[in-house]
Order: C-alpha cells, then structure tokens, then sequence
C-alpha cells in the first residue's frame, strides 16, 4: 500500500533543500558582483569564488536529485558513488562508498544515498560515513567527535510522528524512512562506539 504524503512533507523538504542549496548560490551571486571592480586581484577572487561556489552547487543539486528524487529507469550522469564522493568533498566528512554497494539496483542505491545524506546530519564536527552492505540491504556507519542523531529525527525516520510534529531538521530523515518503505525496508539506528550505524532491515 502506498502512503499518502501530506503538503507539509513536500513544504518542509522544499525548505529543506533551499536552505542546503541557497549558501553556494548567493557566493556566486557575490563573485558576480566582485567582477565589477576594475581591481584585477578581486576580478581573479571573483572568478574563484564563482567557480568554486557553482561547483558545490552543482555537486549539492546532483546528489540531492538523485537521493530524493529518483524515480526509476536508467541511471543519467555520475554514477552514485561518485555524486557521494563530490557531496561531500567540501566537508569534514569523509565518505567511504563500499564496492558491494556499487553493484546495488540504482533504487538500492538511492536508498543508501538518501541514508547518507541522514548519517551526515548526525556529524556536524565532521567525521567519517562507511557504506557498506548487510542482508542484502544498505548499512551507514558514522563515526566522529559528538556526533549523533537527534531523538526527534530518530523518531521521524520510523515514521511514526504526524506530519505536523516535524520540522527542516527531521523531515529528512522522515523521507528516508519513506524511501526505505517503498523499497520493502525499514530504517533501524544503533548507537555504536563513537557513533551510531544506520540500517535498512527487509
């Protein structure tokens, strides 16, 4: 059966991304403007900051695409693992995509994007993700100084708060409890030595 999403839900997440997605796009917007100063050092700084920032961007726009918005068929572009690694290049967070993964049906592996994308919320001193594959299934390990999940994002990614109990700090792992649920899986979170692991049970 397929749940019902409410309003709120697509709100929220819209919020979401444009909060991700506006930091990059107003620096290019800066170095946009740095280009009119007949100063060479700022117009070459401009240059930098535009490319720089359009990269993270483009990066940001491309894993998120494909983490909340895939839809089936063929894949188009990068390959997962390689929107993963440019996710989070620019980060503190180092992301080990495991082989085992790699050979998942692209639905699989938007499903362990979309993990990804929750397990590094959990790490705001940065640290390190490990992606790897348990019962058939995707499994996040993050590890790192003070890292963790809040208990209301942990309880959105079981589903069971309304849609009017979250906010733009949980819905993202409220949809990735919904991309595990259409996929036949469940998210489980354990908490591990120096951090916690992110499974999605049949």
């Amino acid at each position: 059966m397929t749940r019902a999403i409410e309003l709120r839900v697509l709100e929220l997440m819209a919020a979401r991304l444009c909060h991700d997605l506006i930091g990059p796009v107003s620096a290019i917007t800066n170095g946009i403007e740095l280009l009119a100063d007949d100063d060479g050092e700022f117009a070459r700084d401009a240059i930098a900051l535009v490319g720089d920032s359009g990269r993270k961007a483009a990066h940001r726009l491309q894993f998120y695409r494909f983490a909340w918005g895939f839809s089936g068929g063929g894949l188009t572009g990068p390959p997962p693992h390689a929107l993963a690694d440019d996710f989070f290049r620019d980060t503190a967070i180092r992301c080990d995509y495991g082989a085992a993964v790699r050979q998942l049906p692209a639905d699989e592996q938007q499903l362990a994007c979309a993990m990804l994308a929750l397990a590094g919320d959990g790490l705001p001193r940065g640290g390190r993700l490990v992606l790897g594959l348990v019962a058939g299934g995707p499994q996040v390990e993050a590890t790192g100084e003070g890292c963790g999940l809040s208990p209301e994002a942990a309880a959105a990614l079981t589903l069971a708060p309304p849609a009017a109990a979250l906010t733009t700090r949980t819905v993202g792992a409220y949809v990735a409890g919904l991309v595990a649920e259409a996929r036949g899986r469940r998210l489980a979170l354990e908490h591990i030595a120096g951090g916690f692991r992110l499974a999605a049970a049949a």
